[in-house]
């Protein structure tokens, strides 16, 4: 049933705008092949096009089938099926086949699968040794007997791995251990601190690239990291794609992109502009100090990063959110639980009073069958708990149990900031959610509990098709993350208090509201 829908909607989509269907594949092809570049590229030796090519063969047959067959002849259901279920498989199939060990780090795991290999090969490769044979003593009496006894080191390519008994707290021992290092070697190594499979500590010695790019330009290298000029053309465009997309939204029927006179006509009208400006701020402001957010933590932990970029597009929501590079590495697991929750905590802020003034300002229309979730023409609130009671509580006696909402376009724009919210705090892999669990139970458990928000996200897909994208591009998500440089010492208590708090707020945005709250508050 779910998926003869969405093949319904492909289909009328397909009708009433065929060139704006093709652009958004190619936009899609594209956002989808730096997606795998950036996040699996340099754990696989599988070529990232073909990565991509799997994972856009499903876009490219119903494509393909509405180029053959038109749009009046829909595909049948069991090929989108078969074709997803396909293409997640041969995915992790061709992923895992390349799988290799990354060059710069060595977690546990891969330490023990090339200990497994064989020892004797046909022909052996020199091991290229960070450090020279006479260091190793220098090394050794960087590890203090009394805050880590190291028993073994071993030398791997591009990384240093010291092995040994933890005799005090993790973070003294870090940071005392990484004071030594720096004395004996200057910066010429980054000092990783992970906890291993077997439950103990080990301490990873990798060169430090970028203390010789800083060395050498810095100046050169500071402005290439932060390009204002860019930062400000993306915004601009952003304003214009989002103003135009609300000028949709408002009911003016706009000409074809391609008809550039006309619209630069119709849009020179500030009545026009006008009405597509609430949502077009509202938007961007949300997401502009989610980005603020994790920046400012960024740079409060002295962390290199890039300045906010706005990603626009000329259809859809007008755009397709913003981000930040950071380009050092985090110090501790408690900056990386920091600049992880800044962003949702700062987007979900402002998105509060705006959504509240939007559904103040917003219709109370009757049920209907077209009332769903993602429609702003007629919302069932009751389909998230945070939606309901904010919209009892700005609209009051006016919200019944029969009544459904016509959006104000800033309720548009804080009812996307919530879903925003939402989707960056699924606990699975690069996501925000997924550096919060890191951060609090460590790499291993977040892993476990990535794969569980994947599973019960899927479940709640087969109830409710809105989700269906979200669990697939999940699916498709990598679960582990960067850690840490020391990924051993645990957080406070007022960090877990915090962490488990951005939990329960998405749990209230993505869930229903409960029929016994409904009858209560009697909506």
């Amino acid at each position: 049933m779910v998926l003869k829908l969405l093949v319904g909607r492909f289909v009328k989509i397909t009708e009433e705008n065929m060139a704006f269907w093709f652009l958004f594949i190619l936009l899609l092809g594209l956002a989808t092949y730096l997606m795998v570049q950036r996040s699996v590229a340099h754990i696989t030796r599988t070529p990232v096009w073909l990565l991509w090519l799997v994972l856009m063969i499903p876009a490219f047959l119903l494509s393909g089938w509405t180029l053959i067959y038109g749009a009046k002849q829909p595909p049948p259901p069991e090929l989108i099926l078969w074709s997803v279920f396909v293409c997640t498989v041969l995915y992790w199939v061709l992923f895992q086949w390349g799988r290799q060990v990354p060059r710069d780090t060595q977690t546990e795991a891969q330490a023990q699968a090339s200990e497994s290999q064989p020892t004797i090969q046909p022909t052996p490769e020199p091991i290229v040794r960070p450090i020279e044979p006479t260091e190793e003593t220098q090394l050794r009496n960087c590890f203090p007997w009394s805050v880590y006894y190291v028993q073994n080191i071993e030398y791997r390519p591009q990384s240093v791995i010291c092995r040994g008994q933890l005799r005090t707290k993790a973070s003294n021992a870090y940071q005392q251990i990484k004071t030594n290092i720096e004395a004996q070697f200057g910066d010429r190594f980054l000092l990783i601190f992970q906890e291993g499979f077997n439950g103990k500590p080990f301490f990873v010695l990798v060169p430090n690239t970028q203390a010789a790019k800083q060395t050498d330009t810095p100046r050169r290298n500071q402005e290439r990291l932060t390009r204002p000029g860019l930062a400000l053309m993306l915004l601009a465009a952003t304003l214009i794609t989002t103003t135009l997309v609300g000028v949709q939204n408002a009911g003016v029927t706009l000409p074809p992109i391609w008809q550039i006179g006309s619209l630069f006509k119709l849009l020179s009208n500030p009545d026009v502009l006008f009405k597509g400006l609430p949502y077009a701020l509202g938007l961007m402001t949300i997401l502009g100090i989610h980005e603020l957010g994790h920046y400012l933590t960024a740079k409060f932990y002295k962390i290199r990063s890039t300045l906010p970029y706005f990603i626009p597009v000329p259809f859809f929501l007008g755009t397709f959110g913003a981000f930040i590079q950071m380009r050092s590495p985090i110090p501790n697991r408690k900056a990386l639980f920091d600049i992880s929750i800044a962003g949702p905590i700062a987007g979900f802020v402002v998105t509060l009073p705006l959504l509240i003034w939007g559904l103040a300002h917003s219709d109370v229309v009757s049920l209907t069958e077209k009332t769903r979730l993602l429609n702003p023409d007629a919302l069932n609130p009751k389909y998230s708990i945070l939606l309901a009671l904010l919209s009892k509580l700005a609209l009051g006696s006016q919200l019944t149990a029969k009544s459904a909402l016509d959006l104000h376009p800033v309720a548009v724009a804080g009812f996307l900031g919530l879903i925003v919210t939402a989707l960056n705090l699924m606990p699975v892999g690069q996501l925000d959610g997924g550096h919060i669990v890191h951060a609090m139970f460590g790499q291993r458990t977040a892993i476990v509990i990535g794969q569980i928000a994947r599973v019960l996200l899927l479940l709640l897909s087969l109830v409710r098709e809105e989700f269906l994208v979200w669990a697939i591009i999940l699916l498709f998500m990598p679960l582990i993350d960067e850690p840490a440089l020391n990924d051993v010492t645990e957080l406070d208590n007022k960090r877990d208090v915090w962490g488990l708090l951005a939990m329960a707020l998405l749990i209230v945005i993505i869930l229903p509201l409960p029929q016994a709250i409904a009858n209560f508050l009697q909506i």
